[in-house]
Parts: structure tokens; sequence; C-alpha cells
């Protein structure tokens, strides 16, 4: 009941701004996951190897900070709101071209460039977020904005799971085209970020963007190894999870869509419980402890050989791992010097992305030359690295728990 207090306490811009950024947060997420259901389709048709075709994601991974750095540029001079609705359309017109991509390399292309636009949203549609939203719910909003990313493969899953026998690959990145008609709402519902009009006022029009970066190098750093960390923790229990459950346990379409809507039903509500719970215990706290908790799971969630055991660990794991997660929005604007919020936090997520980019292949490779084609031994051992650096990277780092997000001059 207190989760929809948070909610009636808005106001109608507020509760319309939430619902801008949280739906194009889980509308790229769904349209970058729709690739990770489909992999061995698309290797199928292309006569290629799984760790061919996920070089497409690893692309999309890599080429995530250019599209901070230049959507989050355009936020901070032209503000939140018209740049959200341009990296919106942006993505949705690459999604839709990877549904025609006549090879494997024109689709690499595609999810690379599809790789910019994504890789401006979460920066952007933060900032607005925040910069709008009241400073005592940080925490709950935090994990659930963050949750968009859970919603959005969920939606993958649900799509996977319900029309891909009918559709196919391809007709699986037309349907992720839809988002663009988010552009609608909010065009007609939501207002610029009130911080982002304040601080155009009360500053000088130039943005010395590289200059404020340079002035905070060292947190700017940290920043990029916290994500870098939080990428491989997620990436790397999330974009090969389908593919694991199909190979190793021969599952149908249909059952790998099912577990993954329960894992990421789990998700959806560990980012909201760790977020919440975070404005109370702190941010790293609650990161640190939703990491190490990932640990004990790891035998239910990558050795277990019946649908109901292998969802109940992927709950469980996704839990963790996104109620990791659901603490980061908030932590990292906190984090962001003022007249750079649009760039900041999204820039450094994304640098960690572009670090982590190559975690897929790696895992994918192992299985193939290692482990024989196996997958159980390398997810297994992924999150228990990735757990403990995650863990310790955190425990090493600070916090701004409740700072001022209301100006950015």
């Amino acid at each position: 009941m207190e989760f929809l207090g948070h909610f009636r306490r808005l106001t109608p811009v507020q509760r319309n701004t939430f619902i801008a950024c949280f739906l194009g947060w889980s509308l790229d997420a769904f349209d970058f996951f729709i690739l990770t259901f489909c992999v061995s389709a698309i290797a199928t048709q292309f006569q290629a190897k799984v760790s061919a075709v996920v070089a497409a994601i690893t692309w999309t991974l890599a080429m995530r900070p250019v599209g901070a750095f230049l959507f989050g540029t355009m936020a901070d001079r032209f503000g939140r709101r018209v740049t959200l609705m341009i990296d919106i359309i942006a993505y949705s017109v690459f999604e839709l071209g990877s549904a025609f991509a006549p090879s494997l390399k024109t689709l690499i292309i595609m999810r690379a460039l599809f790789g910019v636009a994504m890789g401006g949203e979460w920066g952007v549609g933060a900032a607005l977020a925040f910069e709008t939203l009241p400073a005592e719910a940080r925490g709950f909003f935090s994990g659930l904005l963050q949750e968009g990313y859970a919603v959005g493969y969920l939606i993958a899953a649900l799509t996977y799971s319900t029309v891909f026998r009918f559709v196919g690959w391809r007709g699986m990145f037309i349907i992720g085209a839809l988002p663009a008609f988010l552009v609608i709402y909010i065009r007609t519902k939501v207002d610029e970020s009130p911080a982002w009009l304040q601080g155009r006022v009360s500053r000088k029009a130039e943005i010395h963007i590289g200059k404020d970066i340079l002035t905070y190098t060292g947190t700017f750093l940290f920043l990029v190894l916290l994500m870098f960390s939080f990428n491989s923790f997620s990436h790397g229990t999330q974009d090969l999870y389908p593919t694991f459950i199909q190979k190793d346990n021969h599952y149908t379409p249909q059952t790998v869509g099912l577990i993954a809507i329960v894992a990421n039903i789990g998700a959806l509500v560990g980012g909201i419980v760790f977020g919440t719970w975070s404005e109370k215990i702190g941010r790293r706290r609650a990161i640190v402890i939703a990491a190490l908790l990932t640990i004990p799971v790891i035998p239910l969630w990558a050795f277990s050989h019946t649908v109901a055991m292998l969802a109940l660990g992927g709950f469980l794991m996704q839990f963790m791992v996104q109620g990791a997660w659901g603490v980061i929005p908030a932590h990292l604007n906190e984090l962001s010097p003022p007249g750079v919020r649009g760039t900041f936090p999204g820039l450094a997520y994304q640098l960690g992305n572009f670090l982590s980019s190559w975690n897929i292949r790696i895992q994918a490779r192992a299985v193939e030359q290692r482990f024989g084609g196996v997958f159980a031994p390398v997810m297994a051992w992924t999150v228990l690295i990735v757990a403990t650096l995650l863990a310790v990277v955190t425990g090493v780092g600070h916090e701004r728990r409740g700072a001022d997000l209301s100006t950015t001059g």
C-alpha cells in the first residue's frame, strides 16, 4: 500500500513524466532483448555459430557509450524532453531495419546503430524523471524506473512465447518498432524538466561537458568501473539465459518464454524492494547485500533440470540481480555534477557497458571450446565472479543519498 501512496502523492505532471520515462526504458529494453530470444533462429537461418550471432549483441553494447554522449549532450543543451523523443524514434527505426537485414553482417550493423540510440535513452530518461520527481520517494522510483528493463525483458519473453512461432525472428523485430508511437504521448503529456529550465536561465548557454567531466575525473572513472561490474552482472545472467535453457534442457520456445517471464517478475519485485530499502539502509549497503545473495542461488539457477526449479532459480537470481540495479538510477544521478546530469550518469553507465560488451562472446566461446556445448558451468562461474567484483567495487565507493537534484545550474 505504501507503493501506491507514492503514486498518489505525485502531481499529474510528475506522474506523466515518470510513465513516459518508464515506458521509454521498458520498450528500449524490449527491443534489445528480442535479439537474445532469437539467437538460435538467426544462427539457423544464416548458418552461423551462436558465438557469431551474439556479435550483434556485443556491438549493441559497445556502441551504447556513443549514444550516451551524443544524446546526453543534446539533453544538456536543448532539453530532456525533445531529446527523449528523438532517441525513441531512432531506436525504433533501427529495430525495424533489423527485421529486413539480408545477411548477418547487415544485422550486426543495424544492431550497432540501434546500440547508439539505446545508449542515449537511459541517461536522458533518468535525468528527466529525477529532476521532476519528489526527493523523499527517490529510492522507490529508482527501483521502479530501473525495472523498466525487467518489464522490457518480460514483454520480449511474452511476445516470444506467444507469437514467435507465427511471425519468426523478422516479425519479432517488426513488432519491436512499435515504441515509436510513445513519442505521441511524450509530445502531448510530458513537460520539460523544471531543473533544466531553471538551469538554462541561471547559467551560461554554453555547457562545457568535457571540462565538467574532467573536474570530476575520479568520480567518473569510479562510476565507469562500477557500471562495468553492474553490466557484467546483468548481461552475464540474462543475455545467454534463454539459449542456455533451450540448449541444455531442450525446452520449447513457449517453455523458455515462461521461465523468462517468471524470472523477470522476480526482477521487477527485487528492483522495487531494494530500491525502496536503499532509502533506509543506504545505496551501497543495499547493492552489496543484493549482489552477495546471488551466490547461494547459483546451484538452483544453473543446475536445475525441471521447469519449476529453473523458474524458481530464475526468479530468485533476478530478484537479487535487479534488486542491486534498482538502486542505480538514484545513485548515479545523486553522484552526478548538476550541470551535466543528462550526460554524466548515462555516459558512465554506457562506458561500463562497453567494457563488459565482450562478456557474452567470452561466455559463448567458453561453452563451445571448453565445456562441450554445455552452458551451466559458464553461467555459474560468471555469477560467482561478477557478484564478488560488484560487492567489492561498491563497498569501496561513496554515496550522496538524498542529494538535491532540483537544479542543473
